[in-house]
């Protein structure tokens, strides 16, 4: 089925994103992997090339490309060369920190945030999850104290994307003084740079994804000017669940990129490997199974274009969102194991992008909320 999805400036864009992997990614990605590390360097580069910020404003150094199509685009050239870790960190700063900015973020953050984040002089992460709180937003117990024209915070997060490298953190913090489970008026949503006081763990060692850092972040007292409060107090967690919308489209776009990479690469190779004297593809369960793999890869395109769609009108809601990651990321979950059975023992090598794809894609059913979130969410927008 044909997919008539993409216009001529997308085209032209794939272009531009297509060359700076090849240029900037390809070379190197090895290197990063072995470093579980990405350099500035790629950053910087990123944003001489326009590809970080699409969304921000042209008055703060962005091109104002709300098309989310563009985005797709980049998650595509990402997918076929088995580059996902960049994908995923770049969501992390375009998709989750820059949003709430946009959103509720005063002129002055607005004006001291987002042009170096275009540049890519300015790395950011999302400081939410914490050890003891996970999905559940309200266990978050990192706070926030006011203290004149300063809040001082102290807490730990965990899981954090571009943790190490990173500058800055969107940081969810309690802010009303309140102990066990909060309200929905406990939380507020604070960029805090790397000062005194504010120190990262061990990297993390991922079974995946190896490329981007991944680390615990830990608070003592750190020193925030109250500018550096995004929005109002006592709204982060609304605000959270505003944009989240967005974040879930970006899993379930770099998902249904992986799923078609995968499913390509997988036919390419059961045509060029043979076995008892014929190719793997002319085997029927090879050719079942191949049929079935690329019904949901074209099915999944199709739903996660739609979903694209809606947001860029401003209609995608959170249950949307969250059928639309739901669906694209347990289905790339399934059909990386079964490309990579039909890869035999190669499959298992890791030289082999199925094996790296796989791996990769298993993380896609847990980050951003997990697929048991997702069907709540889902569930309780059924139940209304």
């Amino acid at each position: 089925m044909e997919r008539n999805f993409f216009e001529e400036d997308h085209d032209l864009f794939r272009e531009v994103a297509r060359e700076f992997n090849n240029r900037e990614i390809a070379p190197k990605y090895a290197d990063w992997d072995r470093n579980h590390m990405m350099p500035r360097s790629m950053w910087t580069a990123a944003g001489e090339q326009g590809l970080l910020g699409l969304a921000v404003p042209e008055d703060f150094g962005g091109m104002g490309m709300t098309d989310y199509r563009f985005r797709a685009v980049m998650d595509e050239e990402f997918a076929r060369s088995n580059h996902l870790a960049v994908g995923l960190a770049l969501h992390l700063h375009d998709d989750m920190v820059l949003p709430h900015l946009l959103a509720y973020g005063s002129d002055e953050l607005k004006e001291r945030w987002l042009p170096p984040m275009v540049s890519g002089e300015k790395v950011t992460s999302v400081a939410w999850t914490e050890p003891g709180a996970g999905s559940d937003l309200r266990g978050v117990r990192t706070k926030a104290v006011r203290e004149g024209d300063d809040y001082l915070i102290s807490g730990q997060k965990t899981f954090i994307g571009n943790g190490i490298s990173g500058d800055a953190s969107l940081v969810l913090a309690r802010t009303d003084g309140s102990t066990g489970r909060g309200s929905a008026k406990s939380f507020s949503l604070f960029m805090v740079e790397k000062a005194e006081g504010y120190s990262t763990g061990k990297q993390l060692d991922k079974m995946g994804l190896k490329a981007s850092d991944t680390a615990e972040l830990f608070f003592d007292n750190v020193r925030v000017p109250a500018s550096n409060l995004v929005g109002e107090e006592g709204n982060g967690l609304r605000y959270v669940t505003e944009q989240l919308p967005q974040g879930r489209l970006a899993i379930a776009v770099a998902s249904s990129a992986v799923a078609r990479a995968v499913f390509d690469a997988t036919v390419t190779y059961t045509k060029e490997r043979n076995a008892f004297g014929e190719r793997v593809v002319d085997f029927q369960n090879s050719r079942f199974a191949l049929a079935d793999i690329r019904t949901e890869v074209e099915v999944t395109e199709s739903y996660v274009d739609q979903a694209m769609l809606a947001f860029n009108e401003g209609k995608l809601d959170a249950a949307s969102a969250s059928q639309a990651k739901l669906w694209a990321s347990e289905r790339v979950k399934s059909i990386t194991d079964r490309c990579l059975q039909l890869h035999g023992g190669y499959g298992y090598i890791l030289e082999y992008p199925v094996a790296q794809a796989y791996l990769a894609s298993r993380l896609l059913t847990i980050f951003g909320g997990t697929s048991e979130i997702m069907r709540e969410t889902i569930g309780r927008d059924i139940a209304r």
